[in-house]
């Protein structure tokens, strides 16, 4: 299944792997059929390491999340450039709701286990657009609502949908 983001900078075509990751990309795949993605920004962008969003607005006002779901860190995906991974609180595995991360390097280090004994999950890949992500990755940044690495002009996900 293919997800299409529709950013600010260009598109961003992300292949899910439902195979290796169920909980999570049916998750994924939830929030993009109830519109929760449009109109959200990339709040958090550091061009050596990943671009994350999902889950605040422009204006910095967190969205409504769904219950948080298993981290599946054990699936077999790599962090690897161009892949999506679970965004989750650091100290609890399974805290992961709408908020996701593209690698804009390969992160081998969070495919270890972080200090809570939990790994990041990957459930996913940029297909298309990834020199959409790398405009993204070099986008100013400053803090904001209390939020470092937050471009200083925000970066939109105008749309998510689901194209197959």
């Amino acid at each position: 299944m293919r997800i299409r983001l529709t950013t600010s900078k260009g598109p961003i075509t992300i292949e899910l792997d439902p195979k290796s990751a169920p909980i999570s990309s049916e998750n994924f795949v939830a929030y993009v059929k109830a519109g929760s993605y449009d109109g959200t920004i990339f709040h958090r962008v550091i061009g050596h390491f990943m671009i994350q969003g999902g889950g605040f607005t422009a204006d910095m006002k967190k969205k409504a999340t769904n219950k948080a779901i298993k981290n599946e860190w054990k699936n077999g995906l790599k962090n690897t450039r161009g892949t999506v991974a679970m965004a989750r609180l650091g100290g609890n595995p399974d805290s992961a709701t709408n908020q996701f991360f593209i690698n804009v390097v390969d992160n081998a280090f969070l495919d270890r286990p972080q200090p809570d004994g939990a790994a990041y999950a990957v459930f996913g890949k940029v297909v298309e657009g990834m020199e959409t992500v790398d405009a993204i990755k070099g986008v100013r940044t400053t803090s904001k609502g209390g939020m470092d690495d937050v471009p200083v002009e925000a970066v939109v996900i105008e749309k998510a949908e689901v194209v197959e």
